[in-house]
């Protein structure tokens, strides 16, 4: 915990309620000092954190999200979804810069904020965090990139700003996972608004007074649907965010006033946007970074699927003769089916939502890379024919939000069970520093030439040491 940072932690029902009305002597001001609201405790920890409070663990763990974030972010300026973006905010996909494509020669920052988060999470190739149950840093990357010009930030300062955001959406998280997800919200959208807007203002220098304003003026933008899920418009939630997190702290800012609780009030964020009992809130015990850690993904498609793809990779290359496959049957959590609502997809962007065709893939491909999401694979007659043997179905005994899976693969000769807890990549199973190497190289390469991404990957691997980044970006 930093040590100028208090530790405060607020359980609903105990010794807080929003809706008390303070004595009639007594000041708001007053009551306020004295029982700080949650809005308060994070503002406090995010006005105040800086670059030496963070564990070099910490400081290791954002310089990786942003290497692999750039990374996915490139390949997904070229995807539809993120030419869309740029096409919507004036910039020709075809033409634009590298600086253009990260947002750091955006004239708007907001603008900028949701082509880079929506080409962010373009091909769903972006990391993820339980803590926050969603993709954090490309709600959190977009926004920090676009002010970094006008914030003349250093590395270590998009470091420091990234870590209050990350926190701040974490911690307003606890008190209604898995619950909000359930309901049919996608956390990215809503949770990574609070987020982005955390992330700006620490980067702006804001005080607490400011951030708390900015974040209260946030609890009026969260949006985003799990309906959405397979079109483009999911994608583009990380870019609404992205976006609503500078327009809350340019808000506050300029001066614009919101309730002091419009997050734990009564029909404040959490009562709206949450279901069921409310869970503890805490800020500033520690960071979630360290003790969470961020998953980062192996394969381009939605997280439910990546245990199901590793499993079933893993028997294929203990003997499983893919022609040979007669039924495949897939077990996984109530909210991978939430998720995965296209059995027979027929689009690219679809198929990324399909557990059926993920594990097709699987089991005739050596590497479920960036084309197994692709048309000309949603098109292969093998992997068309495998699909429709792939039968999946929700494990009532499973926790809703557990990515656990189990594939059965039943052939002519034989049957054989796989079973993962964890998908490849996660906090208790990190990805190698080859296979990251692979990735950015993948996903950069398909807008720059070998060259300039090994520059780039070189500037961004160095971020701590770098002073002026929004330069170093264009320059490359």
């Amino acid at each position: 915990m930093p040590p100028h940072t208090e530790r405060t932690v607020i359980k609903q029902g105990v010794g807080w309620d929003p809706r008390r009305r303070p004595r009639r002597l007594m000041s708001r001001r007053s009551v306020r000092a004295r029982m700080p609201t949650p809005e308060r405790a994070i503002a406090e920890f995010v006005s105040t954190v800086t670059y030496g409070d963070l564990p070099a663990s910490v400081v290791d763990t954002v310089t990786r999200a942003f290497v692999d974030t750039v990374g996915v972010t490139l390949a997904g300026s070229v995807a539809d979804a993120g030419r869309r973006a740029a096409a919507a905010t004036g910039v020709d996909p075809d033409e634009a810069a590298l600086g253009e494509r990260l947002g750091v020669d955006a004239d708007a920052a907001t603008e900028g904020a949701f082509r880079v988060g929506t080409a962010g999470h373009a091909l769903d190739y972006d990391d993820m965090s339980r803590a926050m149950d969603g993709h954090p840093s490309v709600t959190l990357v977009p926004p920090l990139l676009t002010l970094a010009r006008e914030a003349d930030a250093s590395g270590r300062d998009l470091i420091t700003a990234y870590v209050a955001g990350f926190e701040a959406a974490c911690a307003l998280a606890a008190p209604i996972t898995p619950g909000h997800y359930e309901a049919g919200w996608h956390a990215t959208a809503t949770l990574g608004t609070f987020g982005a807007t955390a992330a700006a203002a620490n980067l702006l220098d804001m005080d607490a007074e400011t951030t708390e304003r900015a974040l209260n003026a946030a609890a009026s933008m969260p949006a985003g649907l799990k309906r959405n899920f397979g079109s483009a418009l999911k994608p583009a939630h990380a870019g609404l965010c992205s976006r609503s997190g500078v327009t809350a702290a340019r808000m506050a800012e300029s001066g614009f006033t919101a309730d002091g609780t419009a997050i734990s009030g009564d029909g404040g964020f959490w009562d709206l946007y949450g279901a069921g009992e409310r869970g503890a809130f805490d800020v500033g015990d520690g960071l979630r970074l360290e003790s969470n850690g961020i998953d980062r993904k192996s394969y381009p498609c939605c997280y439910f699927t990546h245990t199901a793809i590793a499993a079933t990779r893993s028997l294929v290359e203990g003997g499983v003769d893919p022609s040979a496959v007669e039924r495949v049957d897939v077990t996984a959590s109530a909210a991978a089916a939430d998720a995965l609502r296209y059995p027979d997809p027929e689009t690219a962007t679809e198929s990324k939502f399909s557990m059926e065709h993920a594990v097709a893939c699987a089991l005739v491909r050596d590497r479920v890379g960036l084309d197994a999401f692709e048309a000309a694979a949603l098109e292969d007659p093998t992997v068309s024919a495998l699909r429709e043997r792939v039968d999946f179905a929700a494990d009532p005994d499973r926790p809703y939000d557990s990515y656990g899976t189990t594939v059965e693969i039943i052939t002519r000769t034989d049957t054989v069970v796989g079973r993962r807890d964890h998908p490849p990549g996660a906090h208790e199973e990190p990805l190698s520093e080859a296979t990251l190497r692979t990735k950015f190289d993948e996903c950069a390469g398909r807008v720059l030439p070998s060259g300039r991404v090994d520059d780039l990957h070189d500037l961004l691997s160095a971020l701590p040491e770098r002073d002026d980044v929004a330069g170093a970006l264009t320059a490359v």
